[in-house]
């Protein structure tokens, strides 16, 4: 049975694509690392669901980080399978969406994660100005994982549970949450401008089947 149908992350995905319409992508993959007794550790899909479906009858690929591996964090193939997305989506010229739910890099994949990171960033990158490009956070950002919010078109936060930091607020001197708490998304709508809509999740996911219902699938789209 699929990943999809299971998870919180799955649950996301269905919820915003046309009924039926979701085809997962690397289902069988996994971590590769063997480090810190890492082989222990059960990680279905390496924590992040990747393929494609339509909002209303317009193709789209999406990938939504599952919490509940390993606290979604991004290791050497969770991020192969995000940067094969980009892959696939330039090739047939289709939006990408984000479903973010991660709490940063897989410290125990060290440099293989890391580098694996950079290809992100380099994917979101050749893609910008190409085809559109959609984040949604709905659990934790943090880390290098909010770098990737910043390099899309259009972001979108949930008000409650949605956090968005490189390092949290109170592991910085006199910068704690009862004071300000700039990881919440009052604060990055408002103050940062980094988020675009900010709402419950159901909001959001509705407000990004409105948005792909507006904008063009690619550059070269002029209908």
């Amino acid at each position: 049975m699929s990943n999809a149908t299971q998870s919180l992350a799955g649950t996301r995905i269905t919820s915003l694509l046309d009924a039926n319409s979701f085809v997962e992508i690397g289902q069988g993959v996994t971590a590769r690392s063997t480090d810190f007794n890492m082989t222990a550790n059960k990680a279905p899909s390496d924590g992040v669901i990747t393929g494609y479906g339509v909002i209303d009858d317009k193709l789209v690929y999406v990938y939504s980080q599952d919490a509940s591996v390993l606290n979604g964090t991004v290791g050497e193939m969770h991020a192969k399978k995000i940067t094969r997305l980009y892959d696939l989506a330039m090739k047939t010229g289709a939006p990408v969406i984000g479903l973010v739910d991660c709490a940063g890099i897989r410290l125990q994949e060290a440099t293989d994660a890391l580098e694996a990171f950079g290809q992100i960033y380099l994917k979101q990158t050749l893609a910008s100005g190409v085809i559109p490009q959609i984040t949604a956070i709905f659990g934790t950002c943090g880390g290098g994982m909010a770098v990737i919010p910043s390099l899309t078109d259009f972001t979108f936060m949930e008000s409650k549970k949605g956090k968005m930091f490189v390092n949290t607020p109170n592991a910085l001197e006199g910068n704690n949450t009862d004071k300000c708490d700039t990881a919440a998304a009052d604060f990055q709508s408002k103050e940062t401008g980094l988020i675009d809509g900010v709402g419950t999740e159901d909001e959001i996911l509705g407000q990004i089947r409105s948005l792909v219902s507006l904008l063009p699938s690619n550059n070269e789209d002029t209908d």
